[in-house]
């Protein structure tokens, strides 16, 4: 990318970090995706209990890997279902960490989060000690209108059809204002000004990842 236009970019990103600041929320900036494992690694104690959320941007930074290479006491989904999935989701809220990405963040320092299950919407809200968000600046809005309508024209679109979700989005890559028995789009949570200080930590990622 031309160096201006990554500066401007780049000044995007400080903004929404201070602002995050501001709301309580500890928040880093990494240029490169490579750079995120490094810096997990050192705010996650070796021995910790560790759960996530479903995300693209958390395998494409490496952090997935991380967290199933044996340092931690990792609550792992992959390959679950019924009550055993159940279980690991419920065992999530008393983790020290919850790792996860967000489908949007706000230049005032706002995460939006839609989910279908909630289990990751819940977690983000209360239960894990730490909850540690990592997203690439394509995910910054200017606000939470725009936060609304990123997730419908692009997050949601794209995670049902990586789910193979029966969604009328899955196969138009629009929102259908759907009542699908597979939809994704359940409950809204929005974190702003937080209640306790640092909980919530974000990494943001000077490249384009997940959705």
């Amino acid at each position: 990318m031309n160096e201006f236009a990554f500066g401007v970019i780049e000044k995007r990103i400080q903004r929404t970090v201070q602002a995050l600041k501001n709301n309580a929320m500890d928040a880093w900036y990494v240029k490169t995706a490579a750079e995120v494992v490094p810096l997990a690694a050192s705010l996650m104690p070796e021995g910790a209990t560790v759960a996530c959320g479903g995300s693209v941007t958390l395998a494409e930074t490496g952090v997935m890997q991380l967290l199933a290479g044996g340092r931690y006491h990792f609550l792992d989904r992959a390959g679950l279902s019924g009550e055993a999935l159940q279980k690991v989701f419920r065992d999530a809220f008393s983790a020290d960490w919850y790792c996860m990405s967000s489908n949007a963040i706000t230049e005032q320092g706002e995460l939006y989060n839609v989910d279908g299950n909630a289990n990751r919407v819940a977690a983000l809200a209360y239960g894990p000690t730490n909850v540690l968000v990592v997203a690439g600046y394509n995910k910054i809005v200017p606000d939470l209108a725009a936060a609304d309508a990123r997730v419908r024209a692009v997050a949601a679109p794209a995670n049902t059809a990586r789910l193979s979700c029966k969604t009328p989005c899955a196969v138009t890559g629009r929102c259908e204002g759907c009542h699908s028995p597979g939809r994704i789009c359940c409950s809204t949570l929005i974190c702003a000004q937080q209640r306790v200080p640092g909980r919530i930590k974000v990494i943001l990622v000077g490249e384009e990842l997940g959705f």
